[in-house]
């Protein structure tokens, strides 16, 4: 029947690009928007963190009446197809409007903020929990959706990887100021340096390309700093005017080996590219995939009654708080990288080789999660994962700045399963939604499917507080270097063990999750049944 066909691989492929758009945004938001509040546009990490938080309490609403919206919406393209149609443009705009700074006081960039972060999630949430629920309707047979939620996932995390891989190089080439140096070499290793622009440029980063040289403002006496080295340096310039460095611990040096880049240019350009791809993938999405599963035939609108199922649907209610933590425990990780590599490995490019390389063993866990959930049931693959990934988190603690490869490998190898999370979710809120058709047959797919989205953005609003409540605890300023070396340690603690706690927490209450492989496939049965007999 057209409810259980299989799906062709060109509606896999066309479904898959729509979540590699979505997370351009999402993953582009989730690890770079703090360090550029925080060390771009000039805003403290608590008042930063504080925003991500405050801006997610309206999305467990937003979140619901997108649902209802969703399950209400009629037109010949269905119910959840033309809402990926409509916000393409929308949400590839405010998503550059998040990346931009305009020249505003102190007070007027936190409101700026405010109000462009609290759009991007309200269109966010009209694109995504429609997007969700599309899977639920595309296929009636829940095996064949988990295949699909891989073909999902792979492409979430393939567009995780073209923002997260690519960012930071489009910004070193889009903020390139074509500096004046001039070197001067003091001893083999030892170097002042002076660099000059022809123009104001508010915030820049001067660092060696190869990120090994230590700098630190000159001392006009001679020999010494006047401030504490790090590997790069954050300073505003004004045209025709020398700033002078003393830089260390690289052999070498020239001209052409000093890096200075307008972080501000640099990000605004660059997101600005990934907003265009962004809204092509959703239009593609769009246009290749179709809506096949339907409400029964005798069911009458009623929301009261779409509420009251929602809230004593069980699956759903484990669901939502196990896809808080989990998300939770992901946007800490991703959330911190960029700030752990520049300022504890002093590589910030780096960064990009490794959210390339979290990426790559993403995909491979995606991939293998449909195989898997067939062995071992998706509930218990879901607990096994976040064990497994949490522990292995937890090591980075131990991990010294030297500790490259260490710190590559237990990043993907922890990375590899918490792909597996998403991955199953997104299956396991259309097996909610068949539950609920099985026990009171009435079928409220995009209600069931905010739960996804709500545990999405408001599980990176708590993830965004924990990392700026704790860098305020250790009185971070990503604009002042002495401030940055103190907050060491809690930058390796929020890489570390405070997600991996948090995921620890999950696979506990996943405990609580009821169907069971075995009940899956007695609904399955159940349901196709009855929709043949309708």
């Amino acid at each position: 029947m057209a409810n259980s066909n299989k799906i062709t691989f060109k509606e896999k492929i066309g479904y898959a690009l729509g979540d590699g758009a979505a997370n351009i945004a999402w993953r582009g938001v989730a690890t770079f928007l703090f360090v550029f509040y925080t060390d771009v546009f000039g805003i403290s990490p608590v008042a930063v963190g504080l925003l991500m938080l405050v801006a997610r309490f309206s999305d467990g609403i937003s979140d619901i009446a997108m649902g209802v919206i969703g399950d209400r919406t009629n037109t010949r393209y269905g119910k959840f197809r033309p809402w990926i149609l409509w916000t393409a443009i929308p949400l590839g705009i405010v998503l550059s409007l998040l990346f931009t700074t305009p020249d505003l006081t102190s007070t007027g960039k936190i409101i700026y903020a405010y109000v462009t972060y609290i759009l991007f999630t309200l269109i966010y949430t009209a694109n995504n929990i429609p997007y969700g629920a599309l899977m639920a309707v595309i296929t009636g047979d829940d095996k064949e959706r988990t295949i699909l939620g891989s073909y999902r996932m792979v492409g979430a995390f393939a567009g995780g990887m073209i923002v997260q891989g690519a960012l930071l190089f489009l910004v070193a080439h889009f903020g390139n100021v074509n500096p004046e140096v001039l070197i001067n070499e003091l001893a083999s290793d030892r170097y002042q340096v002076t660099v000059s622009v022809s123009k104001d440029v508010e915030n820049v980063n001067i660092k060696t390309k190869n990120g090994i040289a230590h700098f630190s403002w000159f001392d006009q006496a001679g020999s010494q700093a006047t401030r504490e080295t790090a590997n790069s340096v954050s300073f505003s310039m004004k045209a025709d005017s020398n700033y002078v460095f003393l830089v260390e611990g690289e052999k070498d040096i020239v001209a052409e080996k000093i890096s200075i880049i307008d972080q501000k240019r640099g990000y605004s350009n660059s997101i600005y590219i990934m907003a265009a791809f962004l809204s092509l993938f959703m239009f593609i999405t769009f246009y290749t995939t179709r809506e096949r599963v339907q409400p029964p035939k005798n069911q009458q609108t009623n929301l009261r009654q779409d509420l009251k199922d929602l809230v004593s649907n069980k699956p759903w209610l484990v669901l939502l708080v196990i896809g808080l933590l989990f998300n939770v425990y992901n946007s800490i990780k991703q959330g911190i990288v960029v700030i752990y590599f520049t300022h504890y490995l002093n590589d910030q490019l780096l960064a990009g080789s490794y959210l390339v390389g979290l990426m790559v063993a993403s995909i491979a866990g995606a991939m293998i999660t449909g195989m898997l959930g067939k062995k071992f049931g998706k509930r218990n693959l879901f607990i096994y994962a976040l064990i497994f990934s949490a522990l292995v988190n937890s090591l980075l603690f131990f991990c010294s700045p030297s500790d490259i490869y260490p710190i590559f490998a237990l990043g993907m190898i922890s990375e590899f399963a918490s792909a597996i999370f998403p991955t199953l979710f997104f299956a396991m809120l259309g097996d909610a939604a068949d539950y609920s058709e099985f026990k009171n047959n009435r079928r409220a797919t995009g209600l069931i499917y905010s739960a996804g989205s709500f545990a999405t953005k408001f599980g990176g609003g708590i993830a965004g507080a924990i990392i700026g409540l704790m860098l305020g605890a250790f009185h971070y300023d990503g604009q002042d270097n002495a401030a940055i070396q103190g907050a060491i340690p809690g930058i390796k603690m929020l890489m570390s063990w405070v997600p991996a706690i948090i995921a620890l927490l999950a696979a506990g209450l996943m405990t609580l999750y009821p169907l069971t492989q075995s009940k899956m496939d007695e609904i399955t049965v159940e349901l196709t049944n009855r929709r043949n007999n309708e």
